[in-house]
């Protein structure tokens, strides 16, 4: 729908409204206006009045160039980009195919000949709003930023510094979705009152900024914007798996927020146009939800419902993503990348009897020094001195006559500076900066943009994967080499990273060409690279590093949020230490995800073993719930100490809950805790579906919306299935 608005003076504006039956938009623009986002809501919300936003409003992409910059402010700030306030709206579309409506906006401007295509896309029924923009030029350009994901209007008519909160997550290694909360004031900004004197703002902003090769080593690409006065959430993620930046600003007593990819100023990018180049913008989405009546945490649970949704419709298809089968992998806490047969073996008939369905052998296979493979690295041939009695074949046939499939780990990226490898290739196929190539920790990283890097890994993952009919391929990558590659002919290294990055995600998709069948496992340093744009690939992620079972409970039950539970690999390490609870507690851990088997489980005795087969064959029975499921978090978000930690998921009016009690270092947690079910009530008794040797007490209370749970230990969990209907 378009309506006609009176301009100020002679000039006319017009009114573009759009969306489907979940998410509506207005766009206003004019002959004298670039075509702005006035409004951004739910149905299920009142629509906010566009008249009033139209002051504070930013263009639907907002882009700067070099050479010409920002036009009425300055600062760090990445609004007001001149070219993004001269572009016009001068022609649109609307398609709708298979329940997804698309809005195509093309734009242009004379004085340096920019055009972009602005794509917006909704799903019936899910409540995100997908963006991106293909730029050119007519003549050489030089881009400092551009992209589709900005917002206005976000603290009209709030005394928006104690009344918007932002939500971020820290993403330490080893202690990755540790989420906070925190209002515009503490997060240093403030309303400082210039707009009353004619002036944009305070200038300022709260950001957040990725850099390096590592999207998420230090934070997670996405976060939240809460309006406390309606609980109100408008959550975004960056579909990036390099650099990317947020900002929330004030503009004109109002409050935006900006997602892009990699930047000039934060990242050393540009894209550099010249007559018939495209720059396609990194995707940012949206997430649109109202306040919910339970509260925040229910409101949470709702965005984490949308992008589930989202996340499971974008995303490559993969036959694992229904199967989710048990994986066994040798590093947690077990061979840490020193296998050898001997030691393998053992593990091996440990896994077949426990019921594990893949077996993976992890770093240090190729590794004939025993102890040097760090930095010797890159030609992943087969270790003959690990494996003396057939080899490493020999060793994986004994793999598959115990019933399971085979997997492997690479470091594709990595060249060790002592490989034959380092010298052959070509320097071209190495990062580079300054005539250097580049080297971290003792290691090169490869340019896949490069025909000869490429060459070489297609040829290695062609060998192993056929020589030992590999099932399964592990993709790690420990090493961050800083801000990209200038590849030896001047580019900005920023824009070296981001092409190398899309290009290693169209090269892992080109291997799963090659081979449909084959599981491939993303990972990087534990989390560090557990970003959009890699979870749309790979069809399994690694999560973590933890090795302390004990502390693995908040990242497993926080990572839901980031991505879908069927995709999330989850370390249960187990060993013959351990006594019953504590063998259970580490399987519910992983119980609402992908279990990843780990530890010595060579060292369980008979009994240790049965409470170990008896968790997978419980997984085994309910699994193909958790690929259909959405979160839930009773008693919200988990803390880092917290000492319960609960994770739900919902399948229908099914509804799984994961129970830890714990001391995580504060002493242990008090023997009950009560459970909120936020808007749905307990239907019948509570069902306990692992372990079921009893001492614990659940009771359903408060006409049937809340649960009361007692464990029997310090350290003891329970995964509980109960009947729900809605409220």
């Amino acid at each position: 729908m378009t309506v006609t608005l009176p301009g100020l003076v002679d000039d006319v504006e017009q009114r573009l409204e759009w969306g489907n039956d979940v998410v509506r938009l207005t766009i206003d623009h004019g002959p004298g206006t670039a075509p702005r986002l006035t409004g951004l809501w739910h149905t299920g919300e009142a629509a906010p009045d566009p008249d009033a936003l139209r002051s504070s409003a930013l263009p639907v992409l907002e882009m700067a160039l070099v050479g010409d910059g920002r036009s009425g402010t300055a600062g760090k700030r990445h609004v007001d980009g001149a070219v993004a306030q001269r572009l016009r709206l001068v022609d649109h579309d609307s398609v709708r195919s298979d329940g997804t409506d698309r809005l195509i906006l093309s734009l242009a401007e004379d004085e340096t000949g920019v055009r972009a295509t602005v794509h917006l896309e909704l799903v019936d029924g899910i409540p995100v709003l997908r963006s991106w923009a293909e730029v050119s030029a007519d003549v050489d350009v030089a881009v400092d930023y551009a992209t589709t994901g900005v917002v206005s209007g976000l603290g009209h008519g709030a005394r928006w510094e104690d009344e918007l909160v932002l939500w971020e997550a820290a993403n330490p290694w080893s202690g990755e979705f540790r989420w906070r909360r925190s209002t515009l004031a503490q997060r240093g900004l403030f309303d400082v009152g210039m707009v009353r004197h004619g002036q944009v703002g305070s200038k300022n902003r709260a950001s957040l900024t990725s850099t390096g090769a590592w999207s998420t080593a230090e934070h997670l690409a996405m976060g939240v914007v809460e309006d406390t006065r309606t609980g109100r959430m408008l959550a975004w993620q960056v579909e990036s798996n390099s650099t990317w930046h947020a900002e929330v600003g004030d503009r004109y007593g109002d409050v935006y927020l900006l997602v892009t990819g990699p930047t000039a100023a934060e990242h050393q990018w540009a894209a550099r146009l010249s007559a018939g180049d495209v720059l396609r913008t990194v995707p940012v989405s949206l997430v649109v939800v109202p306040g919910s009546p339970a509260g925040p945490d229910a409101t949470v649970a709702a965005v984490a419902a949308a992008l589930t949704t989202h996340r499971r419709r974008v995303r490559r298809q993969h036959p694992d993503h229904d199967g989710l089968p048990v994986v066994y992998n040798d590093f947690l806490n077990a061979l840490m990348s020193d296998p050898t047969t001997e030691r393998e073996l053992p593990l091996i008939a440990a896994a077949a009897d426990l019921g594990a369905e893949y077996f993976v052998i992890d770093a240090g296979w190729y590794d004939d020094e025993m102890g040097g493979w760090w930095d010797s690295v890159g030609a992943w041939e087969p270790s003959t001195n690990r494996f003396p009695d057939g080899g490493l074949g020999g060793l994986i046939d004994t793999i598959r006559a115990a019933g399971m499939k085979p997997g492997l780990w690479l470091e594709p990226e990595m060249v060790g500076v002592r490989s034959p490898l380092a010298r052959t290739l070509p320097d071209g196929a190495f990062f580079q900066r300054d005539g250097r190539r580049v080297a971290e920790w003792g290691r090169h990283q490869l340019d896949i943009r490069h025909p000869a890097a490429r060459e070489h890994l297609d040829a290695v993952v062609d060998r192993i994967v056929r020589q030992f009919d590999l099932a399964y391929l592990k993709l790690d990558f420990n090493v961050d080499s800083g801000p990209g590659t200038d590849a030896g002919v001047g580019e900005s290294p920023g824009t070296g990273l981001a092409e190398h990055a899309r290009a290693f995600l169209d090269w892992v998709c080109d291997v799963m060409d090659r081979y449909p069948g084959l599981v491939v496992e993303g990972c990087a340093a534990g989390g560090s690279r557990t970003d959009a744009a890699s979870v749309a690939v790979f069809p399994v992620q690694s999560l973590t590093d933890q090795q302390d079972f004990r502390l693995t409970p908040p990242i497993a039950a926080a990572a839901p949020l980031v991505i879908t539970p069927e995709q999330a690999g989850v370390w249960a390490s187990v060993d013959g230490t351990m006594d019953r609870e504590e063998l259970a507690f580490s399987l519910v851990t992983a119980s609402l995800a992908r279990i990843h088997l780990a530890g010595r489980i060579d060292t369980l005795d008979a009994a240790q073993r049965d409470v170990v087969r008896t968790g997978l064959a419980a997984y085994r029975s309910y699994r193909p719930a958790v690929a259909r499921s959405v979160p839930v978090w009773p008693l919200g978000l988990p803390g880092w100490r917290d000492p319960w930690v609960v994770q739900g998921a919902r399948d229908g009016s099914d509804l799984y809950l994961a129970v830890w009690r714990r001391d995580a270092g504060d002493g242990p947690g008090p023997e009950q805790v009560r459970l909120p079910l936020h808007g749905v009530r307990a239907v019948g008794p509570v069902e306990v579906l692992y372990p079921t040797w009893g001492g614990e007490r659940v009771a359903v209370v408060d006409d049937g919306t809340a649960l009361e749970v007692s464990l029997p230990a310090s350290t003891a969990a329970r995964l509980l299935r109960l009947t729900t209907t809605d409220l």
